[in-house]
Order: C-alpha cells, then structure tokens, then sequence
C-alpha cells in the first residue's frame, strides 16, 4: 500500500462525526478507508462502523485508490454524487479535470495532456497532488474504473462495448483493472443483471446531492425550449444531440424516493457515453455541493432569504457552447419568448433533420457553426446586428478563434468571446455561466440584478460588482436566485 496522503481541506472531526452518522449531505465529499481491510466507502456506508484508529479520510475516490485502497462493493463509490472538482482550488485544475471526466487522458500522454491545459507535467502533477491527493493518472484511472463498475451494474451493454465507453485501451486492460481493484473479473458483476436498457435505449442513473430543485431546473428550460430540439413536460426534459456527426437523443427524469436524476439515451455508441454522460451531469448540476453554497449566500442580507426558499437551486448548463453562444446573442434586449422564436427560426431554415427521433417532437438539429458562418440571418427576422455577431461567432469557431473545450478559465472565456464585435461583458459572462458552467461568471451589468441590489433603484456597475464580492466563488447561483425572485 502507497504512502497516505491525506488532504488539509478535511476536518477530521467533522469527518469523523458525519460517518458515525452516516450523514448523506457529506456523500460523495470525502472517502472513508479502512486500513485493515484495504477498501474505501462512502461516508453512508450502511456496512459495520470499523474504530475511528483504523480510519483514514479522503478527498476523493482517486485519492484513496492512489494510497493503495480498492472501492467498497457494498456502498459502490461509482453511486456517489459529485466529482474531484469540489476539492479543486485553482482554475486550472478544475480545467484539467473537466477533460478527463470528458476522457482526455484515456488516449493520451501526461505530457501532451499538460500541454494542452499550459502548464509543464511537473507542474501539473505537483498541482493535482497538492489540491487533491492523487496524480492526473490517479483521477483518470479511478474514473474509468468506477464509470465501467456503473455501466456493469445498471445496463445490459456487452462487456466489451463497457471497456470501449469507459475508456480503456483493451479488454485485457480493462479485466486486468477489475482484478486489480475488486478481486474478480468483470463478468462476475453481470450475472442477473437485466437493468438499464428498454427498447433501445440505455439508462443511466446520475446521483446528486440533496436538495435538488429539479422542477425549478425544469420550469427555466421550459421556457426556453427551442421547437424541434427540445421539449419539457412533466415527466422532465428531452432534446436532439450530434456527437462525432452522429445524431441522437436523450431525455432526463427524476427517480421518484432517490437522490438520483434518470439519463435515458437514445441512439448513441458505447463508445460516445462517457462523452455524453459528462455533459448531461454538467448540464443538470449533479455534482453541485448545495449545502456549502447557500451557506455562502446566506451572509447577505438581500440573499438569505432566497436561498431558505430555494435551497437546491442549481446553474442550468447547456449541451452545447457554440448553441448558447447564439442564443445569448439572439436575447440581447429582447424577451425570452422572442429569443425563442427567433432560436426556432434558425433551426427550421439552417438546422438539419433528424427523423429517427421526429416521433418523439425531436425532428430538428441546431445549426453548426459553419452553417451559420454565412448564413442570411436577416431573412428570419434576425436584426443586422444581431445577424453580424452570429455570423462572426460562427466564423471564430470555424476558425478556432474562440472554443468552448472546457479547460478555459473565466477569464479565458470572456476575452475571448469580448473581442468579438457584438459581444460585450454581459453576453460573455452569460455565456460563461452556462456553456462553461462557471459557478462564479457574473454579468454585473444586468439591469435586474442591478435594480434588486439597489432595492428599486439600479445602482451602477461597479457598486454591483463590489456587493458581489461577498458572493466569491458562487456568483452565478446568486444570478440565478435573484432572477428567479423578479419572476
């Protein structure tokens, strides 16, 4: 077994305290391993409490397998809500990681990995060790193992499609990780597992941490849905998807008496799951830590009283960068209803179809950027202006001018999304806070925020900002709280 390394972020005493209690609001935010058994739990472990001196925390599941412990197969830690981004301080860290949930490093070496994020491989692991307890290849092996245990237990793919979706190289790879870290083969998890797929499709369970305000997630897509692409009823969401030019679609749910979201997918490869798993999960919040970010908002004043009302409130995201960089441009200083309109106008007239998925109210593709590069916006009712910002975002991401990969910073993202025409501070931290997910993007121009914090009377820009302040580093769920109180 490796050294232990334990993380200064945990407090032993509230570890220790919300293990004997088997706390859920601590689940997936520290790992329980027993060193006389060699297994890490989840701090709900319903498996006998072993003696607080056998005992060590961690901050991850890749932290505790990186000290030699294998996952409980009792608690399962691939059913934990969450992910290493809660113990990640800097933003290139939590860059970093965004790619490997994406599986960047299932292919590919530390070194080309840490070019990519810009920083040196020295770096970058003395990075991951300080700020999570486990290397990159820690993180990335971890993730594999417990995505593949998740897809043996709830669906009935084959095996070999399980190794390919979770990211290993081989079969032999991925049996030989099983052995290593359960003691048996994959196959031995299969036997009377008929769960996770109906008709066509394969079901995924993606678990979140109490409370989850999905009805409020639900009621903000609804009023943005963009015919064809997406609906919302009252079963949940449902919308078209391309990944790697190959259509599809998928639809999410709540589980009625679990802390868990339903991730029905439609058309997809094995291969494109991880991809699209890391999405749907950034796109609905499931890994948000809801207690420590009211907490946060709670000191102030204009913001307690929200968040006793809406204590789950999550950040929608976005399936797509490039679709909500166009939607962001097509509401700037009108309605959302006409923003709407107008986003359905684009998908008729540009978009592509997808008629395997028409039956379903899903018939529709958005647009990509090369099909609105040159595209005469103005004949849909799209202002010049307008029409010219889409226009130049679609030719910058034609061009790689500006991206939406996911290790940008905040900081990255508005300058980048600034220099082009059309595209002020508002419209890039907007765009931040939901393509990028950016729990602290904040478009301190907003009018309405402006107005709330002057209680009627919009103070400028800059007081906007200092008030803010005391909001670090949850500026966007406090957004998202004060618009849902204008109504």
């Amino acid at each position: 077994m490796q050294t232990e390394h334990s993380c200064a972020a945990l407090d032993p005493a509230i570890c220790e305290q919300a293990r004997l209690t088997r706390d859920a609001r601590f689940d997936g935010l520290f790992f329980t391993a027993v060193k006389t058994t060699g297994i890490y739990c989840r701090p709900v472990c319903p498996a006998p409490t072993p003696k607080a001196s056998n005992i060590s925390y961690y901050p991850s599941a890749a932290a505790a397998a990186a000290a030699g412990f294998r996952p409980c197969l009792r608690c399962r830690p691939e059913a934990a809500p969450g992910s290493p981004l809660h113990h990640a301080s800097s933003e290139l860290v939590k860059g970093a990681l965004r790619l490997i949930e994406q599986g960047a490093l299932d292919g590919q070496s530390v070194s080309d990995f840490a070019a990519r994020v810009g920083v040196g491989e020295r770096q970058l692991r003395r990075l991951f060790d300080q700020e999570l307890g486990a290397s990159p290849l820690d993180v990335a092996a971890t993730r594999r193992l417990l995505f593949a245990k998740q897809l043996l237990a709830d669906t009935r793919l084959p095996i070999t499609a399980i190794a390919g979706a979770a990211g290993y190289a081989s079969l032999r790879r991925f049996n030989a990780a099983f052995v290593d870290a359960y003691k048996k083969p994959p196959r031995d998890f299969r036997r009377g597992s008929s769960r996770g797929k109906t008709d066509n499709a394969i079901e995924l369970r993606l678990p979140y941490r109490a409370p989850y305000d999905f009805a409020g997630l639900l009621a903000f897509y609804e009023r943005r849905t963009i015919a064809g692409v997406e609906s919302v009823n009252e079963h949940g969401y449902r919308r078209s998807f391309v990944i790697d030019d190959e259509p599809g679609w998928f639809s999410v749910s709540p589980i009625s008496g679990d802390s868990a979201l339903r991730l029905s997918v439609h058309g997809v490869r094995p291969l494109q799951l991880g991809h699209l798993v890391s999405r749907v999960r950034r796109m609905f919040d499931v890994d948000a830590d809801p207690v420590t970010i009211m907490q946060t908002l709670q000191r102030d004043r204009r913001l307690r009283p929200l968040a006793k009302r809406w204590p789950g409130q999550r950040l929608p995201g976005a399936w797509d960068g490039f679709e909500l960089g166009v939607r962001a441009v097509l509401g700037q200083q009108i309605s959302v209803a006409a923003a709407r309109t107008l986003a359905a106008r684009i998908v008729k007239r540009f978009g592509t179809s997808h008629p395997s998925a028409e039956e379903v109210g899903l018939g529709g593709l958005f647009p990509t950027p090369t099909a609105l590069a040159d595209a005469p916006l103005e004949s849909i009712g799209v202002t010049r202006a307008r029409a010219a910002t889409i226009r130049s975002l679609a030719q910058a991401c034609v061009d790689g001018r500006v991206d939406f990969s996911a290790q940008q910073t905040l900081e990255e993202t508005v300058t980048r999304l600034c220099s082009l025409r059309g595209i002020g501070a508002w419209t890039a931290h907007y765009i931040a806070m939901r393509a990028h997910s950016h729990p602290d993007a904040f478009p301190a121009g907003d009018l309405v925020l402006r107005k709330i914090a002057g209680d009627g009377t919009a103070i400028n820009e800059s007081a906007m900002q200092a008030l803010a302040e005391a909001w670090r580093p949850w500026r966007a769920y406090a957004v998202m709280l004060l618009w849902r109180s204008a109504g």
